[in-house]
């Protein structure tokens, strides 16, 4: 059987959750959208990420009511709030993303709320929801080279850190070093689609 692709691995944003000790994933709502405007006033996340900058209100709902809805419906990028499990305030932001059938992680976590472990405990539930619902055979995280704060959620999450690519973000007209990890099933105890034959070294 081959891995699923984004056309065949559609989920339906209504029902989806994936709940953790503490948390609850489930998909960003108009009701978020306040949430994320304010989230998004960080500088750093400014800086991280590809979101607009500055951003403005009109962003958070563009994104929200359009965006978001029209990627889970195409089934090509899963984009999650990350809220505690009995309810409260938006924690983070995660998604799952896939337009060539290899899927990657981004995240952003709302500055009040780091240090405490929770973008890394989401970001573990949604890998292993991506290798068990979707299909995936390895799961990529990338970041601009420097982002101290994304590669040590990844890393605690149980990437592995495999290299840098050069010049391949393009991020406000700019082209920059990538970071790059990944897992792969066997790092979560799961089996795969198929074997897997390392390279000697």
């Amino acid at each position: 059987m081959e891995p699923l692709t984004p056309d065949s691995a559609r989920h339906d944003a209504s029902t989806t959750s994936l709940i953790t000790e503490r948390l609850r994933l489930r998909p960003l709502v108009p009701d978020d959208i306040d949430a994320v405007y304010t989230a998004c006033q960080d500088p750093g996340i400014q800086r991280w990420t590809t979101i607009p900058s500055p951003y403005e209100r009109q962003h958070a709902e563009h994104f929200i009511e359009r965006v978001v809805p029209d990627m889970w419906r195409a089934g090509t990028n899963y984009v999650f709030a990350v809220e505690p499990v009995g309810g409260g305030p938006l924690l983070a932001s995660i998604n799952a993303h896939s337009q060539t059938g290899v899927w990657e992680v981004g995240y952003w976590t709302v500055k009040e709320h780091r240090g405490r472990g929770y973008t890394t405990e989401a970001l573990r539930a949604l890998v292993r929801w991506i290798f068990t619902e979707l299909g995936a055979e390895r799961v990529e995280w990338r970041a601009e080279a420097g982002n101290e704060g994304s590669r040590a959620v990844a890393l605690k999450a149980g990437f592995v850190l495999e290299g840098t690519l050069r010049a391949a973000l393009l991020m406000k007209e700019t082209t920059r070093d990538v970071w790059i990890g990944a897992m792969l099933p066997s790092d979560l105890g799961l089996s795969s689609r198929h074997p897997y034959l390392p390279a000697r070294p």
